[in-house]
């Protein structure tokens, strides 16, 4: 490897943003600050240094439909991407998550300039669905890394050589979230009722999540007088929320920093949130939480048909009962939301017990055993070296 190592990374959602900009901060701690980058991220990755080639909102599509009318542009991006990556012939393309854009890339990649390490970041979840996926992606990668203790045997039997690396969360500062700070930087009286809305970090999500957000909102006011809310946005949504939310009925914050969000995490009583990585940080905050998802029913006649699992949420599946509870699709209504919530505010023993079985969800994920996003950045080094 030169001495200047040069990686091609492709993160396509908010969350591959973050663990990007992480792998990045390894990467050049371990290469002694030489290694570049360039690739398709947002704002944390370019903090870190990255050369954007685009920025990941051009990929912030969901669901079967939302994808079938962006097609277009999609595809046309997956081509431009492989011929970029050909172009500069990195040390490694390294993917992160976004699998249906990724691995399209990635075996493009392969056919063109076959002596590019692939190395994908998030293996993706044969556990839950298209378990024929794990076959496909072993003809052209050369490393997966997993979040999840669990995935290695699923990719190792299909001869695609795949390493734990512990999940992003547990390196994260949530536990450090100070609800004093909080209430008192954004004048929030002790006495209100301070509840956290995640309804997504797309468009696609928050659109269609957002309203029934809304109307879940009038629900608690009517309960809850004094109801507060705090919504944590990535940094591309936060000026739309500020307008969506500009009418409410009660005060909104929002915020677009992960130190207000831990904060907030630390100041709520209750989160309602998008079904997602985020219900992971909820978890390891101890903050109770009600989760909610809903696509385009085309999309969820798809899902349906297709889904191994019976839960939605990573604590849910890990305990195989219902720990968090999961309003998905028909039963994301307004009514049904503010129950749970309410119950949650009302009922200690039902907050306790949540929180309670929430405890384990970071050893699970690997607090303690190792910091992921440094054992990430060996595993990819390990796999160049290799490829080499």
């Amino acid at each position: 490897m030169s001495d200047a190592p040069l990686f091609f990374i492709v993160a396509g959602e908010a969350s591959g943003d973050l663990l990007g900009a992480r792998l990045m901060r390894a990467l050049r701690k371990k290469t002694n600050g030489s290694a570049r980058f360039i690739g398709i991220g947002a704002e944390r990755m370019q903090d870190e240094g990255l050369e954007l080639f685009f920025h990941q909102r051009e990929l912030a599509h969901m669901g079967l439909v939302e994808l079938i009318r962006h097609l277009p542009q999609i595809l046309r991006r997956i081509n431009q991407t492989a011929e970029k990556v050909k172009s500069v012939n990195p040390t490694a393309l390294i993917t992160i998550d976004s699998p249906d854009f990724c691995f399209r890339v990635a075996k493009k990649v392969r056919a063109l300039a076959p002596n590019i390490p692939l190395i994908h970041y998030v293996a993706p979840s044969v556990w839950a669905w298209r378990a024929g996926r794990a076959k496909k992606i072993a003809k052209f990668l050369d490393h997966l890394m997993a979040l999840l203790p669990f995935e290695p045997p699923y990719f190792i039997c299909e001869n695609l050589p795949c390493t734990f690396v512990g999940h992003p969360i547990v390196e994260s500062e949530i536990d450090d979230g100070d609800s004093v700070r909080f209430r008192t930087k954004y004048a929030i009286p002790d006495s209100s009722t301070l509840v956290v809305l995640l309804p997504g970090s797309r468009m696609g999500e928050v659109k269609r999540l957002l309203p029934i957000f809304a109307a879940t909102v009038v629900w608690l006011r009517a309960k809850w007088p004094k109801l507060h809310i705090v919504i944590p946005a990535v940094s591309s949504m936060a000026e739309y929320l500020t307008s969506a939310t500009a009418n409410w009925p009660v005060p909104v914050v929002i915020t677009d920093t992960d130190e207000d969000k831990y904060d907030a995490f630390a100041a709520a009583s209750v989160a309602l949130a998008c079904s997602g990585t985020v219900s992971i940080e909820l978890a390891m905050s101890g903050l109770p939480t009600v989760i909610a998802y809903k696509v385009n029913r085309l999309t969820f006649a798809l899902y349906r048909r297709l889904i191994k699992i019976k839960f939605a949420t990573l604590a849910n599946i890990m305990h195989d009962r219902m720990v968090v509870p999961e309003f998905i699709q028909d039963d994301c209504t307004p009514e049904k939301l503010a129950i749970a919530v309410s119950e949650l505010l009302e009922n200690k023993d039902a907050r306790g017990k949540q929180v309670e079985n929430l405890v384990s969800v970071a050893d699970w994920l690997g607090r303690g055993q190792f910091v992921p996003s440094e054992r990430a950045a060996q595993v990819v080094l390990d796999a160049v070296a290799g490829k080499s």
